[in-house]
């Protein structure tokens, strides 16, 4: 019988030939089989773009709430070499943890409050710093993170998977990247759609580790809330070090990044907008918390330990409930929504990289909306970096963790001091209230940041730190280049008016048909100086053209030029030198007219060679002359 890795090869092969077959012959059909039928611009206002926020919650908060499976984890790996006497610490670290989510919670809500139009720490930074550097900085590690979680998200569903289905580990990188495109073709057919498919996968996961946790709360009253695996309390290891428990801290921390993602996509709410995000704050952070805390409370009483080929998660719900239909129910759940997780990416991912295009920082087609009224360039985009982010990494999840949280520590911190900068600029209600839990929030974000940065450096956080200073540079370097393009193009309106100039037509012709006909018949038309243009590579084919020619009338005059070398862009190059000196004076334009037909079916093209395309890419890269190509369908 073959293998999972012998059939999916072939039948990805065969999925693609189909794709490309489909592509090729009626793409505006393949386009609207995946993606539908565009929407209207106004339909951006309309209900149909907009979510409840009940169920904008589950959509923008699976990056957040899903982390909860590997947060934990993630922290108490770090102490794992240090035995039994360190599993305790899984309780500290991880109250540590909802203690900062609780305050970066409380922190983004006066985000909202003060920016209900969202754009996050970008959109804060903006407002509240004279220089542009604090928002770049903010916006880069924001994409940066976007992109990890992807990577992160995507990587850790697949490995629960393969904790369950011991046959799927070695293809989990090939997993990951199908994964990655199902959400984004899902993506790009809108929000209201991807909402309605992704909403209740994470409220279906919440039930189940609501139901884990009440299942050991259950276990322990019956057995005991110390049991024979429950580690020893309160013991110190000798080996443990400052840095190694700020190590398992940071790492931990990885279970709050997420968070800012309401904050950048409040326009997806319906009205009331802000009301709505806070809600969905508010109920985030209790269900987040309790979540957290009953599920570490559970792997401490347990004395579950770290397993790379089986996570904490499946080790303590095959211990309640074995590896029954509950069992295979939980671990489904929890793929899903870890894969579900990047869906929230793709929201506000497009969202902040069209504002930050908006400003020209970023590429310009960023900013332009899809048939389905997204972002769809932001998404392609997001999925094309995570995509090769998996590639490189081998969707190992402790591989990308490192790089994974640390630039949105960055991100808060600059969110936090511009919030602060904000409440004692403009006051009003409650300003200090709100200046001291936003300084107090930038101070402890800054301090995550610190000791990600140093006690994850060498293990990959020095990437981030690379990286971060190179997307600034880009940013500044594409701004710098729209401004150049702006001042070159910019004309005086009270002086400057459109005025004729003479202009000469140049009819790129290779022989006497009606393609021909018609390139001679437009040039003619307009009034221009028309001139066609026979380049030849021999005296034979020559002399038939200039014979012909007199046979036809001469319908207008004939230059023709002869190639030793069988090119047609050199001998046009001379040509075009030429008419500097043109008897009557140098023309003010040049103009190039090239003659193609455009074959009835798609295997014709490769039956004739495209000489007209190579001229048309030559010119426009090499002569500042202006190009019109005169299409003639063929009718076989």
């Amino acid at each position: 019988m073959p293998t999972f890795g012998q059939w999916i090869h072939p039948v990805l092969i065969v999925l693609s030939i189909i794709a490309i077959f489909f592509a090729l012959f009626n793409f505006g059909s393949l386009k609207k089989l995946l993606v539908g039928h565009p929407m209207r611009s106004r339909e951006l206002q309309s209900s149909h773009t907009k979510l409840y926020w009940l169920i904008a919650l589950p959509v923008l908060a699976a990056d957040l709430y899903s982390s909860v499976a590997y947060g934990p984890e993630a922290g108490i790996t770090e102490l794992a070499p240090l035995g039994i006497d360190a599993k305790w610490f899984i309780l500290p670290i991880t109250g540590a943890t909802v203690i900062l989510l609780g305050m970066l919670i409380t922190s983004y809500i006066m985000g909202v409050i003060a920016y209900p139009n969202g754009g996050g720490a970008y959109a804060i930074a903006k407002d509240n710093f004279k220089r542009p550097m604090m928002s770049l900085i903010a916006a880069s590690a924001l994409l940066v993170d976007y992109i990890l979680t992807v990577a992160v998200s995507v990587s850790s569903g697949i490995q629960t998977m393969g904790s369950a289905y011991p046959a799927l580990v070695p293809h989990e990188t090939l997993l990951s990247i199908l994964c990655v495109l199902i959400i984004l073709f899902v993506n790009l057919r809108g929000v209201s759609e991807s909402a309605s498919i992704f909403a209740w996968p994470t409220f279906f996961f919440m039930a189940c580790m609501i139901l884990l946790i009440a299942t050991g709360f259950g276990d322990e009253v019956r057995h005991g809330f110390v049991q024979p695996t429950t580690p020893p309390f309160g013991t110190v290891p000798q080996a443990l070090t400052t840095m190694l428990l700020l190590k398992a801290f940071s790492s931990a921390c990885s279970a709050v990044t997420g968070i800012e993602t309401i904050s950048n996509s409040v326009p997806i709410f319906r009205e009331p907008q802000k009301r709505g995000a806070i809600k969905a704050y508010v109920v985030l952070g209790l269900i987040t918390g309790v979540t957290l805390l009953g599920f570490s409370y559970h792997l401490y009483v347990q004395g579950i330990s770290v397993n790379p080929n089986n996570t904490m998660l499946s080790q303590l719900t095959s211990l309640y409930f074995g590896h029954s239909i509950v069992y295979q129910i939980i671990m489904w759940s929890t793929f899903l929504v870890l894969i579900l997780a990047a869906n929230s990416t793709f929201t506000g991912f497009p969202q902040l990289a069209a504002l930050v295009a908006a400003d020209s920082f970023l590429p310009r087609a960023l900013t332009f909306r899809g048939d389905r009224l997204g972002y769809s360039n932001g998404m392609i985009v997001l999925a094309a970096l995570s995509t090769l982010l998996i590639e490189v990494f081998n969707a190992q999840t402790n591989a990308l963790i490192p790089l994974y949280a640390i630039g949105v520590f960055v991100a808060f911190t600059v969110a936090q001091v511009g919030l602060t900068k904000r409440w004692l600029r403009v006051k009003g209600k409650n300003w200090t209230v709100k200046a001291a839990i936003n300084s107090f929030g930038a101070v402890v974000t800054a301090l995550v940041a610190v000791i990600f940065a140093v006690t994850k450096f060498t293990g990959g956080a020095w990437i981030v730190l690379i990286v971060l200073p190179l997307l600034i540079l880009t940013a500044v370097t594409i701004r710098k280049h729209y401004n150049q393009i702006a001042n070159e193009l910019r004309i005086d309106l009270r002086t400057m008016r459109p005025g004729s100039h003479r202009v000469i037509s140049i009819v790129l012709i290779s022989g006497i048909n009606r393609v021909v006909l018609n390139a001679i018949s437009f040039a003619q038309s307009i009034d221009t100086d028309a001139i066609a243009l026979y380049i030849g590579f021999s005296d034979e084919s020559i002399e038939r053209m200039e014979k012909k020619w007199e046979e036809w009338g001469t319908p207008c005059r004939l230059v023709t030029l002869k190639s030793e070398y069988r090119s047609v862009l050199y001998p046009l190059a001379r040509f075009l030198q030429r008419l500097e000196t043109w008897e009557g004076g140098k023309p003010d334009h040049i103009h190039v007219m090239i003659a193609q037909f455009i074959p009835k079916k798609w295997w014709h093209y490769a039956l004739h060679n495209q000489t007209s395309l190579l001229i048309r890419a030559w010119l426009l890269r090499n002569k500042d002359v202006a190009i019109t190509t005169l299409p003639y369908h063929l009718q076989d």
